[in-house]
């Protein structure tokens, strides 16, 4: 089986749009930083990019740029209460079954296996559509994001981008 050529596959799409050459990040490093305890005593967090919104917040703009809108979603919200909006990718499939996207139902049970410790108070839904203004991520979106994280002792925390 072949790889999935995400970005090749994106660069096509996005053409197809008509949105501008996208500028892709282009990471030197990635700092490593291991777990401090086993994963059965971590919390755990997520963040979805996929255009998950509950049904009770208003929908994602599915032709987003630079929306740097970030929701708190309620650890035992179930699949049924959210929506995808998102143009970016096919959501055929996280339609059908949120989890490709947002898997809140497989990190509830691996709380409940023991796999992990606990999920966090909170998970996130947000950075959705095209970010142009890196910068913003990096300096602000990105560290009073990991505020919260750190408000919420979450130990380790997924990033699901869709």
């Amino acid at each position: 089986m072949e790889p999935v050529r995400y970005v090749d596959l994106l660069n096509q799409r996005y053409k197809q749009l008509g949105f501008p050459e996208y500028k892709w990040t282009v990471n030197e490093d990635a700092p490593l930083t291991p777990l401090i305890k086993p994963l059965d005593e971590c919390r755990v967090s997520m963040l979805t990019s996929g255009g998950v919104s509950h049904c009770s917040l208003e929908p994602w703009d599915a032709f987003a740029r630079n929306d740097f809108r970030l929701d708190t979603v309620d650890p035992m919200a179930t699949a049924q209460d959210f929506e995808v909006n998102d143009s970016y990718y096919d959501t055929t499939d996280a339609n059908v079954d949120l989890n490709c996207v947002f898997p809140i139902d497989r990190l509830r049970e691996l709380d409940e296996q023991g796999v992990i410790g606990s999920v966090a108070p909170r998970l996130w839904s947000g950075f959705m559509g095209r970010i142009y203004k890196r910068t913003e991520v990096r300096e602000v979106q990105a560290p009073a994001l990991a505020a919260e994280l750190h408000d919420d002792d979450v130990d380790l925390f997924l990033l699901v981008p869709a």
